[in-house]
């Protein structure tokens, strides 16, 4: 599955959601809005937020660490990382 996180080099929320992630087998990849500021505006567009981290798993927008981690404690997580069709699972979009 795959999953895109907007991040920057000095974000602590963004090591721990790179770090839950990994933990549960996704291939990330990543995108520094530090580095590149046009991907800021990207981001900023697609997601309506300025802060990072932005995670999508798929086509599915989840939201920033606290959003994934609750994911993960309510037992939703997993079945997302394995979904073949993200981009259709109700409440997850915001």
């Amino acid at each position: 599955m795959k999953v895109l996180i907007y991040t920057t080099g000095v974000c602590p929320y963004c090591v721990m959601a790179e770090r839950l992630l990994l933990s549960k087998g996704a291939h990330i990849e990543k995108v520094r809005v530090d580095l590149e500021p046009a991907r800021r505006v990207e981001m900023m567009e697609k997601t309506g937020r300025r802060t990072v981290p932005q995670i999508y798993i798929g086509e599915t927008h989840v939201g920033g660490y606290d959003d994934l981690a609750a994911l993960d404690r309510a037992g939703k997580l997993d079945p997302l990382l394995n979904s073949a069709d993200t981009d259709r699972q109700p409440g997850l979009n915001k």
